[in-house]
């Protein structure tokens, strides 16, 4: 905690950080009432739980779910982002990126909340920066639409777009194999409206609020944690543009692998290497990583940027004893030369063998050195998500629990939901990809509706399908509009560059 005041911030600069810190982890905290009530819907409307001890339980999980988190999904949430912004995030456009997003992802859920929609977070956030990404680029010489991941972004979308699908069969096939295993004719009829479920019905619920509140907390968390780092690094580089607590055999084994490395791309690279300076290189890699076109230049950028980066580390015990100046210039480094390794290697231009392997060490060993969450970040995303989950709830709740399906939501069927809901969203975290818990959850539901021949209401289907296809491009046009107007506000007002 005391890195955040680690430099000499200007009071400005203070109050922007301070600012995008609060709004960072207010997004967190209307996600939780927006998404997480998609948790205590199920376990509700069984009648397993009165909704105060529900929701408590959820915010509970949700808790332990965010600080136990990998913080694979927070920096994928930034491979999105595009590469100038990600190198100069603490310059006017930096800011103005994370202001644009923040803004549009809370303006969206509050809406969708407020008419009772479940609609999904993480769509929210990736068309927030597919927008900051467009707009990005028609205000810079690139070309339109240049230097979005457009390969993360189909990667994110096709898990956004299964996820549900998922969802749906997969509790639909869940409550069938459940009547054809389990004959408790209890468990498939509706909850009567006076009295309590038999005890093991509700352990099993309780259990799957819990299950599904955890995921929820280990992904979605992720997002706002990504969010508070980039604004961390480019703003508080002496604390947070390395990770301070790398042991110093890891730093060693950095600079061997740095040096092996630089020596493999100069030879690929031939005399482009000697001719070509540290901006140039920058530049060479920067258009490299936002295009993907592949060009001789790019191994001789790689060969300067990796030689630099083994000068950094050379003689050095702990990334303490490099100055600010020298932390952030590493941190870029590492940004480059991992992203370059990764695409190489994507695009077949690198393959894996003894010969390079040392160049995917050294990918992986920058991607821990430069990709950590800290401990208090992770608690404070924690108590938000927590804390909205105990407020704001009942509207997506009244949503799932009673106006997706026809009849009342049985223990099974709620059960079923939850247990896949679930377990796609632990996959999900796993694989380092940002799911909604809202479509899962909320799709989960209508398939064991179908499945169990209760009947669908179309109204509501219609009216969540139309959130659902809204989200991504209305927050394209917000979150485009919200940094164009950010950044003139940064660059004119306040005198950010």
């Amino acid at each position: 905690m005391d890195a955040l005041f680690a430099g000499d911030l200007s009071v400005p600069t203070m109050i922007l950080l301070f600012s995008a810190l609060a709004l960072a982890l207010g997004f967190e905290f209307v996600n939780g009432f927006h998404d997480t009530a998609n948790a205590v819907a199920t376990v509700i409307y069984t009648r397993s739980l009165p909704p105060t001890a529900a929701v408590l339980l959820s915010g509970t999980c949700n808790f332990i779910g965010v600080s136990l988190s990998t913080g694979a999904v927070a920096f994928g949430i930034i491979a999105l982002l595009p590469v100038e912004l990600i190198l100069d995030v603490g310059s006017g456009p930096g800011f103005a990126m994370v202001f644009s997003l923040l803004f549009s992802a809370i303006i969206w859920n509050l809406g969708t909340w407020y008419l009772g929609l479940p609609a999904s977070s993480s769509h929210t956030l990736i068309g927030s920066i597919v927008g900051v990404g467009l707009m990005n680029s028609y205000l810079s010489d690139h070309a339109f639409g240049d230097g979005i991941n457009w390969g993360k972004v189909q990667d994110t979308g096709m898990a956004l777009l299964i996820s549900p699908l998922v969802g749906f069969f997969a509790a639909a096939l869940l409550l069938v194999l459940s009547k054809a295993l389990i004959k408790d004719k209890a468990l498939y009829q509706e909850p009567p409206k006076d009295g309590k479920p038999p005890i093991g019905v509700r352990v099993l619920l309780w259990f799957t609020c819990a299950g599904v509140s955890f995921a929820h907390g280990s992904n979605d968390g992720q997002k706002g944690m990504g969010l508070i780092m980039l604004v961390l690094i480019g703003i508080v580089p002496a604390g947070f543009a390395l990770d301070l607590d790398a042991d110093p055999a890891r730093i060693a084994a950095l600079q061997q692998d740095a040096g092996t490395t630089a020596a493999w791309f100069e030879a690929k690279a031939g005399d482009g290497a000697a001719t070509m300076d540290s901006d140039q290189a920058k530049i060479a890699l920067s258009d490299y990583l936002r295009s993907g076109k592949m060009v001789p230049s790019v191994y001789a950028a790689a060969a300067v940027k990796s030689k630099e980066l083994d000068q950094e580390l050379s003689g050095i015990k702990s990334f303490a004893d490099l100055s600010v100046d020298q932390r952030s210039l590493a941190r870029r480094d590492a940004f480059l030369i991992s992203g370059t390794v990764g695409k190489l290697n994507k695009s077949g231009e690198l393959a894996k063998t003894d010969e390079t392997k040392p160049l995917f060490d050294l990918s992986g060993n920058l991607s821990k050195v430069t990709n950590f969450i800290p401990t208090w970040v992770k608690f404070a995303v924690a108590i938000a998500l927590g804390l909205g989950t105990t407020v704001g709830w009942k509207r997506i709740v009244v949503t799932v629990g009673e106006k997706i399906g026809k009849a009342h939501l049985t223990y099974a069927q709620g059960a079923s939901a939850e247990l896949v809901a679930a377990g796609t969203i632990a996959a999900a975290d796993i694989w380092g990809l940002p799911v909604s818990t809202t479509h899962i959850l909320s799709s989960g539901v209508a398939g064991t509706m179908f499945a169990n021949r209760s009947g669908l209401q179309a109204d509501t289907l219609r009216n969540v399908l139309l959130a659902w296809v809204l989200t991504l491009p209305v927050c394209v046009l917000l979150g485009a509009t919200l940094f164009g107007g950010s950044l003139f506000l940064l660059l004119r007002v306040f005198g950010v560059h």
